[in-house]
Formats: structure tokens, sequence, C-alpha cells
């Protein structure tokens, strides 16, 4: 089964993962020529792109099980009010660090804030990821290690200096490894990852941040704050809940897969 499973996902996402770099703007725009509207035309055609994903599933769990395997069943307000109460330091210190853009866009937000969130969240952390570790033997890190890695290159469109690229590759890396880590503490609750991924990046275009993933010390600052309390609450929450940590040092590389409750 774990031998399916490893060629199943890396089957299915190399054909998303090509097939949207190669056809992805030309698809969206042929849409956008009906819709007239860039910001529905990107979130339908990575809704369309992800057919291969959708189609891994399907060939891995029964179809009963399709929302449940990808954590898409999971408590939706427990894991957007978790995020939000995370992230607002982000919001309440840009407000004061920065200016309000007053150019933000409807589109920007359906792009750069409800699609970069859902989607990316959904194909690198539930399916990537998320099947890689639950349904096989390979330990948190083994299975993170690719995904981590594209999710970090498929940022490093937002700039060309040398520096800032390394920044970024480095910033995009770390918060990969974030989400994964805490979709899994959360009881593979997606909309975890889905949540703060959109309230951060929700709080960079609100305000005047930075125009691309890296920012600056100040910025950082308090993205390092709301990183924190991420893993503050977390523990909080799986102490509270007398709950075992389904990541420790012994499954890092190896473990035993991982049951759906």
């Amino acid at each position: 089964m774990k031998d399916k499973v490893l060629l199943v996902v890396f089957l299915s996402f190399s054909i998303y993962f090509f097939l949207d770099d190669l056809y992805f703007k030309s698809v969206r725009g042929y849409i956008n020529e009906t819709l007239l509207n860039m910001g529905i035309s990107h979130n339908i055609s990575y809704l369309i792109f992800g057919i291969p994903l959708f189609l891994g599933v399907l060939l891995l769990n029964e179809p009963k099980d399709f929302f449940k395997s990808l954590g898409l069943n999971a408590p939706f307000l427990k894991g957007i009010g978790f995020s939000m109460f995370c992230t607002v330091p982000m919001f309440v210190g840009f407000s004061f660090l920065f200016t309000l853009n007053k150019e933000l866009s409807l589109n920007e937000f359906l792009i750069s804030g409800i699609a970069a969130a859902f989607f990316e969240e959904l194909y690198f952390r539930g399916f990537l990821f998320g099947f890689v570790f639950r349904f096989t033997r390979l330990g948190f890190f083994l299975s993170i290690i690719l995904g981590a890695i594209l999710f970090a290159i498929i940022h490093l469109y937002q700039s060309q200096e040398l520096i800032t690229l390394v920044g970024i590759f480095l910033t995009t890396f770390i918060a990969a490894i974030i989400f994964a880590w805490v979709y899994v503490e959360w009881e593979f609750n997606i909309w975890v990852p889905i949540g703060l991924h959109f309230f951060m990046n929700l709080s960079w275009m609100l305000f005047s941040v930075s125009d691309n993933a890296l920012g600056d010390i100040y910025a950082n600052s308090f993205r390092i704050i709301s990183i924190v309390l991420i893993f503050v609450f977390t523990i909080i929450y799986k102490k509270r809940n007398k709950q075992p940590f389904y990541i420790t040092k012994k499954n890092m590389w190896f473990k035993k897969p991982i049951q759906i409750k």
C-alpha cells in the first residue's frame, strides 16, 4: 500500500505541477475572456488544474472519504478562529508601521488571498505532504522536504536579486514546514494552515508591507511573534486535550502509517 501511495502521489502531483507551469496562464486568460474577472478566473483555473490531484485522492481512498482524507471535513471555525487569533500581532503591528494599502483590489484579494491560501495548502499540505505522511512509513522530514522545496521555488518569481531570492526561498521553505506541522498537530485540520496562510497574506496586502514574501526586519518581527503564538497555543491545545504530539524525534524519518479518525 505504501508503494502505491508514493507512486500515485508522485505521478499525480508531477502531472499537476507541470501542466500548471505550462498552461495555467493561458487557461486563466481564456476563462477571463468570458468572465471578465481575473480573480475568479484564477480560482477556477486553480481548481481545474487540481483534477490530477483529485483523481489521485480517489485512487487511494473511497469516494466517501474524499474530503476527510484532505482534512476538509475538519472543524472550519476552529481552524479559522485559531489562525485569526495567532495573526492578530501582524495586523496590529503593521497598522502602526505601514500605511494602509488603498490600492488593494478585489482581484488581488482573490488571487493572493483566497486562491494562494486555499489551493496551495490543499495541494501542497493536504495532498503532497499529507498523503505521504499519513499513509506511508515516511516520517515528517522525509514527507515534507520535497513539498517544502517546491513551495519555496514557486515563490521565486517575486524578485530578481540574489540575496532577496535566497531570503524568499528560506522564508517560504520554513513556512511550508510550519504549516505542515500545524496541520498535523491540529488533527489534520486543513483549515488551520489555510487560515494562517490567508491571514498572513491578508495582513501583507492590507498594509503596504512589501512586494515580496521576505519583507523587512520590522515586518518579520511581528511575523515571528505570530509564529511563536502558533507554537505556544498548539502546545497548550494538545496538553489541555491530553493529546500526544504526532510529530516527535522518533518519527522524523520513519513511522507507522496514521489512521484517519
